[in-house]
């Protein structure tokens, strides 16, 4: 009998490659990019809402009741547009996995806002002084619900489970390797400082928040020109080290030019109340 070649396995392997890699994507809203996607939602829902409760626990909550106020009222406003966003997209399906949340972590030295999956927000107040006012802090938690509804985060987490954990499941992965798991999940999320080995989110990944974000911002009422001197100023706060948030973030300049090119299209949803 003759041995099979090498040569023989490539086509099927090549071929149960292309399968597994089209079974287990999805398609980013605005872009159409495809992303790896491997992990049901139902299981980063029940993981999200674990860890963020986790994360509150842990963490001091702001007692000023106007800033408390303000973080929540851009974060109705933002999950509202994010929810008709979806709809209008043909995403209407995925509306009820959201089980919105936001919570402002005292913390001054943190310039940070995140989104885990369902809508778990959490804002630190050492962003406020730079987004000063509601517009401002609108453009950054538009542009960190983005993340979730672009699913971002899942797709960093099936990357890392792909790459440290050889691509099990998640189910699995927590039974077996929980303290690794965990750190995969809060590096994908971006949630305090770099955890795992991942970053927070690829270039990639920021520049369709931008997109999308601007245009959540926008069906939410608020002007996305705001974007450009927010973003300028989050720069400038940086020095040396940028903020967590901007960690992988384009270069400021091409990145200004970059928004600055989608607020046209952003401006069309744009309704001032």
């Amino acid at each position: 009998m003759r041995k099979k070649t090498f040569e023989s396995f490539l086509g099927p392997i090549i071929i149960l490659s292309l399968f597994f890699f089209l079974y287990a994507c999805t398609t980013v809203p605005v872009t159409g990019r495809k992303q790896l996607d491997l992990v049901p939602d139902s299981e980063l829902l029940t993981m999200s809402y674990s860890e963020y409760t986790t994360v509150m626990k842990k963490s001091k909550l702001s007692t000023d009741q106007d800033k408390v106020d303000m973080v929540r009222r851009v974060g109705k406003r933002i999950a509202t547009a994010a929810e008709d966003f979806l709809v209008k997209e043909g995403l209407g399906s995925e509306v009820k996995n959201y089980k919105w949340e936001f919570n402002l972590i005292q913390d001054d030295k943190t310039v940070n806002a995140w989104c885990m999956p369902g809508g778990k927000v959490a804002v630190y107040t050492g962003l406020l002084p730079v987004t000063r006012d509601e517009t401002g802090l609108a453009v950054v938690v538009g542009h960190e619900v983005a993340h979730a509804i672009a699913k971002h985060g899942g797709e960093r987490m099936s990357q890392g489970l792909l790459a440290q954990l050889g691509g099990v499941g998640l189910a699995v992965a927590m039974s077996t390797q929980p303290a690794a798991t965990q750190s995969i999940f809060m590096s994908a999320y971006g949630v305090g400082t770099q955890v795992g080995v991942l970053l927070p989110y690829s270039r990639l990944h920021e520049s369709e928040a931008d997109h999308i974000g601007l245009i959540l911002m926008a069906k939410a009422g608020y002007d996305p020109r705001a974007a450009v001197p927010l973003w300028q100023r989050m720069n400038q706060q940086g020095g040396a080290r940028p903020p967590e948030v901007l960690s992988t973030h384009p270069a400021p300049e091409s990145r200004i030019k970059d928004i600055q090119s989608l607020i046209p299209d952003a401006m069309r949803y744009y309704k001032p109340r």
